[in-house]
């Protein structure tokens, strides 16, 4: 068993005491976490009687921490039972029964009495259960859940039956906190808390269910305990408070005020609540050299974080406890992060409300809706695809239902900046309509459509993926560029992995030396694509997560693979404001650029292993014999699908020559390649030296990569220059093309 810090402090009897709603709190409520009765069963079955044992909630049945590490199959439903006494309720008033996550189908009874179903395995749900309560004594709770995982089409994320690659052990049951919650007869059961910094104020309103028209619901802002401003309004009603010398909320600062909430009737205080928000604004604008970024605050602020899955080796969704869940953020700051991508995870409140008191923002993903069985491909839109994803009604409907339920459950964190309704081609259907309606349910913040594979045209942002990369793309439509997935380089550590076979990164690194060499040249990479435009990047990923082990820490959490200072050194460069570099050669990408090519009369690669440059390379060589052509140069039909026209590539080994003049003596000292190349190995010549030797074969590419050779500025001299490749591909698809840019320091 691979073991977290926090997997022995997990305390059996009482595990996650933490108030799960931070951002709606009371003071009195029941935890129902701890040991429950189950029983995995036939679907078919409607009650049970004979349990099989106990399990530790609220951790998925097939974790280690659950105490049970059993699956449940399609055809299987696994089975809660246990018993509470009810707590005092006041004259008229509910007790309810909230459930944090439960995936997928959640049916529960109490006192043999059915109260409801939910479908959707990462949204709060709650039942009020006062009509089928007991006069006295015990009460009993009985939850049947029904969960496909990639039998069906619901949204599952990660999860799988099979385990492999980037897909993961499968989630079923409650996986969340369950609690009791005793409240009066007129009640806040949501907030709405929206701040506007540019007028300073907050706009705030409460829904009180059963509120007559006399009552009234008093909203107070706080700051360290003062009182900064008060309002009443009428339940459901929207107010606005000012904030006078509003202290605005950012990853460097991330204030957070206190609001306090309490309903009124007959002039008495009935029910009262506890909040909070911080004053941030999202938006897109311009930065000084016209480019669309983000904006936080009115201000440019590049964003670069890591892809964060949220997975454990004790309790697989579920941190083992509440600091456990706050180390990954804190970790994740500590190495000079200011966002996380959720990737196609949701956490539970507490999650949201530690990056909102860290200062830590997030971009949110929907978890994805796609189905293994019978025919993944049916949801699966590949890259370049025409067509949409084919999904049911009912499946559409369950997929919206649940986007809608993670939007209104999360609004009210200031930390969370993006929604991602899709992730890569994974599900995807009727994007333009499902963004549109995103920015329509919630303006406050930005919508990223699609982040990888599959645009179309649509949201404030253009996300492209690449691995290991960097890459950069600018559609010139106004939206936003950014890379929403980028490197994953992947150590092995023995002693910390989850599988001693099958583990798998997108490059992987010999040791932690290596791995820290690696990660400083993609970081340094990255500059050039910022130089251009980059708005935001996101790195795969925070930790190890089963197979997959390209993590900065290990899946236990136990070792950070890199050095933390060195690393936070790095990142820091990046938030730097970096001006528009000087281009020397412009890629292929855009309009057809002229190349000389040839190919080499014996078809062998004799450039591209030499460290000492051939004489094709230098400035003095003659091309005259060459044919001209314009790149990029390729042959196959995802290259024509993906890349503009250009010459063809014959035999296995082709030679590129491009000259470029400078008219005064170059003053760059920084400088990156552009390149496309799906080879087995190439080499990049400038002005006779060797800049860039990649050796390991490049798959199916669909954007243009950047590498740092600036300490090779220096070959750059005034009058002609000349860019030269050699690249070998003995089978396959197969393109090259190259440009330069470079940058004053």
């Amino acid at each position: 068993m691979l073991k977290t810090p926090w997997t022995d402090l997990v305390d059996r009897n009482n595990p996650w005491p933490e108030y799960p709603r931070p951002q709606l709190a009371r003071k009195a409520w029941i935890n129902l976490n701890g040991p429950w009765e189950y029983a995995i069963v036939e679907k078919e079955a409607r009650w049970v009687t004979d349990w099989q044992g106990t399990i530790l909630v609220p951790f998925p049945v097939e974790s280690y921490l659950s105490g049970v590490q059993r699956r449940v199959g399609p055809s299987e439903r696994l089975w809660y039972r246990r018993t509470f006494t009810a707590p005092d309720i006041p004259r008229g008033g509910r007790l309810l029964l909230h459930f944090g996550a439960v995936d997928w189908e959640a049916e529960v009874w109490v006192n043999g009495q059915h109260v409801g179903v939910h479908r959707g395995g990462y949204v709060p749900f709650t039942f009020d259960i006062t009509p089928v309560l007991r006069s006295g004594g015990e009460q009993e709770i009985v939850v049947a859940v029904w969960d496909p995982t990639d039998a069906g089409d619901q949204p599952r994320g990660k999860q799988h039956r099979n385990p492999h690659g980037i897909w993961y052990e499968p989630v079923t049951g409650i996986w969340q906190t369950v609690w009791l919650e005793p409240v009066p007869e007129i009640y806040v059961s949501e907030l709405s808390i929206v701040p506007d910094i540019d007028t300073g104020t907050v706009r705030v309103s409460a829904r009180c269910p059963a509120a007559h028209s006399a009552d009234a619901v008093r909203f107070i802002v706080r700051d360290g305990g003062e009182t900064v401003s008060e309002a009443t309004a009428k339940p459901d009603e929207e107010v606005s408070l000012p904030v006078p010398g509003a202290k605005l909320w950012s990853p460097a600062a991330p204030h957070l005020y206190d609001l306090a909430v309490q309903v009124i009737r007959d002039g008495a205080v009935v029910d009262e609540v506890a909040s909070y928000f911080g004053m941030r604004k999202i938006s897109v604008g311009k930065d000084a050299h016209g480019r669309p970024k983000l904006l936080l605050n009115n201000e440019v602020l590049f964003q670069f974080g890591p892809l964060d899955q949220g997975w454990w080796p004790d309790g697989l969704y579920t941190a083992p406890t509440d600091e456990a869940l706050a180390y990954d953020i804190e970790i994740t700051k500590a190495l000079g992060f200011n966002m996380i991508r959720k990737h196609v995870k949701v956490e539970p409140a507490r999650w949201y409300y530690h990056c909102d008191r860290l200062g830590m923002l997030v971009w949110q993903d929907m978890p994805s809706a796609v189905a293994a069985v019978p025919d993944e491909r049916g949801l699966w839109v590949h890259p370049r695809a025409e067509r949409a994803g084919e999904r049911s009604a009912v499946s559409a409907a369950h997929f919206e239902d649940e986007l809608r339920a993670m939007i209104d459950a999360l609004r009210n964190h200031p930390s969370i900046v993006v929604w991602v309704p899709f992730n890569e081609g994974w599900g995807q259907y009727d994007t333009v309509r499902i963004a549109r309606w995103v920015e329509q349910y919630d303006p406050t913040r930005l919508t990223n459509s699609t982040s990888g594979w599959t645009d179309r045209g649509t949201g404030h942002i253009f996300d492209i993926h690449e691995y290991p990369g960097p890459a950069f793309e600018d559609k010139g439509d106004g939206r936003v560029p950014v890379l929403g997935e980028f490197g994953g380089l992947a150590l092995a550590l023995p002693g910390h992995l989850w599988a001693e076979e099958g583990n798998w990164g997108y490059r992987s690194s010999g040791d932690k030396e290596a791995l820290m060499r690696d990660y400083e040249a993609l970081i340094k990479s990255l500059h050039g694509p910022i130089a251009r435009g980059l708005a935001a990047a996101v790195y795969t990923q925070t930790t190890d997560v089963e197979r997959e082990i390209n993590g900065l820490l290990t899946y236990d959490r136990q070792v950070v693979k890199v050095d933390k200072d060195a690393v936070k050194a790095l990142h820091a460069e990046l938030y730097r404001d970096m001006a528009p570099p000087a281009m020397f050669l412009a890629t292929s990408q855009r309009e057809p650029q002229t190349v000389r090519v040839t190919v080499p009369a014996d078809d062998g690669a004799d450039g591209t292993g030499e460290a000492e440059a051939p004489a094709w390379t230098r400035l003095d060589y003659d091309d005259s014999g060459w044919n001209e052509s314009t790149g990029p140069i390729r042959a196959g039909r995802f290259m024509e699908s993906v890349f503009p026209a250009g010459g063809a590539w014959s035999g296995d080994t082709v030679r590129l020559r491009r000259e470029f003049v400078l008219a005064e003596e170059p003053r760059c000292s920084r400088l990156w390649l552009e390149y496309t190349a799906m080879a087995d190995e190439f080499a990049v010549y400038l002005n006779g030296h060797r800049v860039l030797h990649v050796t390991e074969p490049r798959g199916y590419e669909r954007h243009y990569r950047h590498a740092d050779v600036s300490e090779f500025a220096h070959l750059l001299r005034r009058g002609k220059n000349v860019l030269a490749v050699e690249a070998t591909r003995r089978d396959g698809e197969r393109g090259i093309d190259v440009g330069l840019y470079g940058a004053e320091g």
